[in-house]
């Protein structure tokens, strides 16, 4: 988590993370990691309200789900339903159907996103198999894989841009059952200016 004054295209929800003081104190409060719209149904809130989870902003969808939140079923509800189906056809060997409930795919992805130490989880994969929309760490800095292309990730957008290299193995940022759901037809909205 970084505090920036970037603006971001969606916000994303951990639970009440700070205290009275408007200070963060914990990575997250539950399983249930999501991302909503800025806007939704006229509500107004302010930010940080003591108590009141606390809002979290993400530069777009990708950015999100390398953080390892999924799409409100309540303000996203076509998003999550696609993510559903590309996670469940992507990852069928978990076993789980169409009855799959949101607090179970976050228990997959709770596992799939930080340590009981509190450390980002991530797993080495081959740059070659690895879905647009992917987040991954490749020299000196965080990258989204695109085509042919890898994007150099900030706060404030994409700045720069280098090949992608074909046979690398590099550290994947992106939880692994996301990363097979993208494989399977989930395209993550990634914002390019």
């Amino acid at each position: 988590m970084i505090r920036t004054s970037a603006r971001g295209t969606l916000m994303g929800n951990r639970g009440v993370l700070h205290d009275e003081r408007q200070q963060i104190r914990r990575l997250y409060r539950g399983r249930a990691w999501i991302t909503c719209l800025l806007a939704f149904k006229g509500r107004d809130r302010d930010i940080m309200q003591p108590g009141r989870y606390t809002e979290l902003f993400f530069l777009d969808e990708a950015t999100a789900f390398a953080a390892g939140h999924r799409p409100c079923w309540e303000c996203r509800r076509q998003r999550a339903i696609a993510f559903k189906a590309a996670w469940l056809a992507g990852n069928s060997d978990l076993g789980f159907d169409a009855a799959m409930t949101a607090r179970q795919l976050d228990e997959v992805l709770h596992a799939e996103r930080i340590t009981s130490g509190g450390e980002k989880v991530v797993h080495r994969e081959r740059m070659d198999v690895l879905p647009d929309g992917t987040f991954v760490r490749w020299s000196c800095g965080i990258h989204l894989v695109l085509g042919e292309r890898l994007l150099a990730w900030s706060p404030e957008g994409y700045a720069g841009e280098t090949p992608r290299p074909r046979d690398a193995e590099v550290d994947v940022l992106t939880p692994r059952s996301v990363v097979r759901a993208f494989g399977a037809g989930h395209s993550p909205d990634i914002h390019l200016r």
